[in-house]
Parts: structure tokens; C-alpha cells; sequence
């Protein structure tokens, strides 16, 4: 079984790269249900471009917890 959570996230490029140099290691969010979620910022690495991480992202976790897949919706 997965658990899936919808964020609309907007991080700059300058902000990502503090994520991608490992100063900042978790994400946290307003999913779009209103509940606050933390995640590791190594999923965003799939959809990060050169402006950073914009849109919205459906992320889905194993029952366990541990990351399964980022999609953009």
C-alpha cells in the first residue's frame, strides 16, 4: 500500500542548491489538503531545473514511509 501527498512548491534555484549541498537535508510543506509534511529534499532531484522547483507534485511513499516516486502534476 502507498500514501501519496500533493504539494505546490516554488524554490529558486539559489534556495535548491542549499538542499543539493546537503545545508538543509528535509522539505517541509503545506500539502494542498492543508496538512504539513516533511519529506527529504533528495526526491525533488528528479524535477529540479534551472529556475529550481516549481508546480505541483503528487509524491507517493510505501506504507513504510520511504520514498516511492515524484510526478508534476
Amino acid at each position: 500500500m502507498s500514501n501519496a501527498i500533493i504539494v505546490d512548491l516554488s524554490i529558486s534555484a539559489d534556495d535548491y542548491l542549499r538542499y543539493y549541498s546537503g545545508q538543509i537535508k528535509q522539505v517541509q510543506a503545506i500539502t494542498i489538503d492543508g496538512r504539513s509534511a516533511r519529506f527529504p529534499a533528495s526526491v525533488l532531484q528528479k524535477v529540479v531545473d534551472h529556475r529550481g522547483v516549481y508546480g505541483r507534485f503528487r509524491i507517493e511513499f510505501t506504507g513504510e514511509g520511504k520514498f516511492k516516486r515524484i510526478e508534476r502534476l
